[in-house]
């Protein structure tokens, strides 16, 4: 694995609330956070239920098809970790959520409300597996 720039990113918190969402990032798999008493989905990863303030859960794993609901193109400020213009999408998860991630694989002008999307996942220059969106069926 070739080494990617330094970034003056801070650095990404892992808490008990959202480490079991970066273990299975890591793995490869999109998890999502469920109220164990009225099984709503929440994401991002929380420590009680906005619906019913239960603090008890558990997870399903997201199938991974999404529709892109909203897109930004970041310009500035630069960092030497990332590729710019960098693409971020906000995109509706089959299972009712909305994930935020980069973008990759698609050029800008490729890009529309409501295209269909698939999450994979790649290395953030912290060492960290995130998420990204790009068009399903394409190369990780």
């Amino acid at each position: 694995m070739s080494e990617q720039p330094r970034t003056a990113v801070p650095r990404l918190v892992v808490t008990q609330d959202n480490e079991f969402w970066f273990i299975a990032a890591r793995q490869g798999r999109l998890e999502i956070q469920r109220c164990a008493d009225c099984h709503t989905l929440r994401h991002p990863p929380a420590p009680a239920c906005a619906s019913c303030r239960s603090l008890s859960w558990d997870s399903v794993q997201a199938s991974g098809k999404a529709t892109l609901h909203s897109f930004t193109v970041i310009h500035h400020p630069r960092d030497a970790a990332f590729g710019y213009p960098l693409l971020v999408g906000l995109a509706d998860l089959e299972e009712g959520t909305r994930l935020v991630a980069d973008i990759t694989g698609i050029d800008r002008d490729e890009l529309a409300i409501g295209m269909e999307l698939e999450v994979a996942f790649a290395e953030h220059p912290h060492g960290e597996t995130l998420p990204q969106l790009r068009k399903p069926g394409s190369a990780a």
